[in-house]
């Protein structure tokens, strides 16, 4: 069945709301790259727009009737958004669901580790990602680490322009004969998308040399694994984390850098259709929750 190109169907006005909704689309997907970020996201547009907190409501006895706007969280990564109706239950419902999708490489719970001077992250991949995709490509780490203190620190390094970013490496092309001759999903396997977070070791101090207690013990680690003990010096310096911490985190990488447009034009009527339907499913309906009420946002 041949179908009209949309661009033939819109005048001058719409073309202009259609690119600010693209824009406004591209400026979303790059602020907001795993569930947690989306879903803070969606509570704050939320707001915005008039919803309350559940939970607020029900601390504080608030009475919830029809014409009622609400917003509940499960777990920082799931959101609902209740807009109750006038009509009693039992004559229906509608409800709009959607999960939000963040494909991405997640970090596993005892993932730091040192070999040939580098200091890699332990990777798990997550979301159907093409792995060959993910080779040398600039990346970011985002999340939460919950210290052992109880304290939860937020992390994001390697989207501020002053900061370092990650890749997961790859051969050289005069190295990767034998590669290029594998299946696109054998090119580079699941296991092989470790992320390469260092390779400058951790000089070893005097200090640290003539103690005799707990220095010692560190200064052996560091001695046995530099590359590795730097890295963890400049978490413990800029998020006072320590290599336990990584036990109760949930740490995720993502592509760094903003989104942007392919070609000058086209392309964003394609991502403004796409955002048309995405911003009508960022309400997240989770098992938690009743979801016998109407959905708006």
């Amino acid at each position: 069945m041949e179908r009209e190109v949309a661009w033939k169907k819109y005048d001058e006005a719409s073309l202009d709301e259609l690119e600010a909704l693209a824009v406004d689309y591209i400026d979303f997907i790059s602020e907001n790259k795993t569930e947690r970020e989306c879903a803070a996201a969606a509570i704050a547009a939320a707001e915005d727009a008039g919803y309350d907190s559940l939970a607020d409501c029900i601390a504080a006895g608030t009475p919830v009737g029809p014409g009622s706007k609400l917003w509940a969280c499960a777990q920082g990564k799931a959101v609902i958004l209740v807009h109750v109706g006038a009509a009693p239950i039992s004559e229906g419902m509608n409800i709009l669901g959607a999960h939000i999708d963040s494909p991405r490489l997640d970090i596993k719970q005892n993932p730091l580790y040192e070999t040939n001077d580098f200091a890699l992250l332990d990777t798990h991949y997550y979301g159907g990602i093409k792995n060959y995709q993910w080779t040398a490509l600039p990346l970011a780490l985002h999340g939460v680490v919950a210290k052992t203190d109880g304290a939860v620190v937020e992390v994001n390094i390697g989207d501020d322009p002053a900061d370092p970013v990650f890749c997961v490496t790859d051969l050289l092309p005069h190295l990767g004969s034998q590669q290029m001759d594998k299946k696109g999903s054998k090119v580079v396997e699941g296991e092989d998308l470790d992320v390469l977070v260092g390779n400058r070791p951790l000089a070893a101090t005097g200090a640290d040399e003539a103690d005799d207690g707990a220095g010692k013990a560190e200064g052996d680690k560091a001695s046995k694994d530099p590359v590795k003990a730097y890295v963890l010096a400049l978490l413990s310096d800029k998020y006072g984390i320590a290599e336990e911490d990584f036990l109760s985190a949930e740490l995720e990488v993502v592509p760094a850098g903003r989104a942007r447009a392919v070609t000058a034009v086209n392309v964003l009527a394609d991502v403004a259709l796409l955002a048309v339907f995405v911003l009508s499913c960022m309400s997240v309906v989770s098992s938690s929750y009743n979801p016998f009420i109407y959905f708006q946002f």
